[in-house]
């Protein structure tokens, strides 16, 4: 049931400009599907969905791979410098913290920018693990990260 709830999310949201969960919810239980606004939160976040400008100056929900990588920047700078609270690092890691509620959709882009140092994220409500190969280009990754933050 779970696997299909979400093949039928992703084709919602391909298909209609969903804004919010609960117009998510709307759709699926049109659809036959019933389901609370938390289990719509819950697929939101397995299936990694992010939010990307629309065309009335709005949000709509999208599947990473949809996002342009020209808006992909821009996105991730407006994130970096609405969200985080602070960067700190050791090794091989980089810690950011952002305000509550806000790390998945922060690491959501910065996984889809491609930055060949950052081999991967791990993420939670308010914290975001980046671990970097080779160590000794954490400096220029801090850098860059510093340069979008503005």
């Amino acid at each position: 049931m779970k696997a299909r709830r979400q093949m039928k999310v992703q084709e919602i949201i391909s298909k209609q400009i969903i804004r919010t969960q609960e117009e998510l919810a709307d759709k699926l239980h049109q659809a036959g599907f019933d389901v609370t606004q938390a289990t719509v939160s819950r697929d939101i976040k397995e299936m990694g969905l992010i939010k990307v400008p629309s065309a009335d100056d709005d949000y709509r929900y999208a599947v990473p791979s949809e996002v342009h990588p020209s808006n992909l920047q821009d996105r991730l700078k407006r994130l970096l410098r609405e969200t985080v609270v602070s960067i700190n690092d050791t090794e091989s890691l980089i810690v950011i913290r952002t305000i509550p509620g806000n790390a998945h959709a922060l690491a959501a882009v910065m996984d889809n920018s491609n930055w060949e140092e950052v081999i991967g994220t791990v993420a939670g409500d308010d914290t975001i693990l980046l671990v970097i190969k080779p160590k000794e280009v954490v400096p220029a990754v801090l850098e860059r990260l510093t340069t979008l933050l503005g």
